[in-house]
């Protein structure tokens, strides 16, 4: 094995059971090693771990150079924690309990994927939850355009320019500081919840083909909305959703057996650190 820092650029590194598997066979074995750290090895597994944790909200693992800053971090890893060998902190009351808080989180993780992959929702299930989601997913979405100026008084001469009979979409292109003036304010359709409080208030509360008689004031400045249309937002059809209505109804069950578990686990509790509030108490205090 190579003492020198590594430039990691193979995906089959990266890829177990797969195709991949078949090109380097040696790589799907858990004795496999990605290194060898001043006398000490490390598992090719541990890293794929360790890679994969970090790769979440990254590009894909194909860019080399994301490949090459998480073997630097991985790296990094491995030296810091080889300094906290030599100085012996294994011992140390906090590293003691972190280590076991860490044991906790990686089987407790594992035994709830396990416990998921053995749930299997019915039909009947996913279309109950696909009714449910539905009748939350009940939303109005709005067709607006909106004049973005930084000054309060010109926002106010716009709006009387509006009262004469100017249009929206002209004074849009020539005055508004926003990346949609060009398209006459234009912000197509969207759900109040996309944008910011006081802009989603001030939308809310118009009539179609009515706009805002004071400017409207974000951090982004001071804005004009003017109301097109609206409309009911339709859920996605129940075949195309049934994926994530899966997921859904995995998570609920999950959560009721969690719940089962707590409620009928044997707990002692040291009654000197953890002191249970007697039945009524709150009420006695009313």
């Amino acid at each position: 094995m190579k003492k020198t820092p590594l430039a990691l650029l193979l995906c089959t590194l990266l890829t177990t059971g797969s195709a991949f598997a078949e090109e380097a066979p040696d790589t799907d074995s858990p004795e496999t090693l990605i290194a060898t750290v001043n006398g000490t090895p490390y598992k090719l597994d541990v890293f794929r771990v360790f890679f994969m944790e970090r790769l979440q909200g990254r590009p894909t693992n194909n860019d080399p150079a994301v490949q090459q800053q998480l073997f630097d971090e991985f790296m990094n890893l491995v030296v810091a924690s080889q300094e906290g060998d030599r100085r012996k902190l294994e011992g140390d009351r906090n590293v003691v309990a972190a280590l076991e808080l860490e044991r906790m989180k990686v089987m407790s993780n594992a035994a709830l994927s396990a416990m998921a992959e053995e749930i299997e929702p019915s039909e009947k299930e996913l279309k109950e939850a696909y009714d449910r989601v539905k009748e939350q997913a009940t939303r109005t979405e709005y067709k607006a355009r909106h004049i973005l100026l930084k000054d309060e008084a010109e926002a106010k001469k716009l709006i009387k320019q509006l009262e004469k009979g100017a249009k929206f979409d002209e004074l849009a292109k020539k005055h508004s500081e926003g990346p949609t003036g060009k398209d006459g304010g234009d912000l197509g359709w969207f759900d109040p919840a996309q944008m910011v409080a006081p802009f989603a208030e001030a939308v809310s509360k118009l009539e179609p083909g009515s706009y805002t008689k004071e400017p409207v004031q974000t951090q982004f400045g001071w804005h004009i909305i003017e109301l097109q249309e609206t409309r009911k937002a339709e859920p996605p059809a129940f075949e195309d959703a049934k994926e994530q209505l899966a997921a859904l109804v995995k998570r609920q069950k999950l959560g009721e057996k969690l719940a089962d578990m707590r409620n009928n686990a044997m707990i002692e509790l040291n009654e000197e650190i953890v002191r249970l509030k007697p039945e009524g108490e709150d009420a006695k205090k009313d």
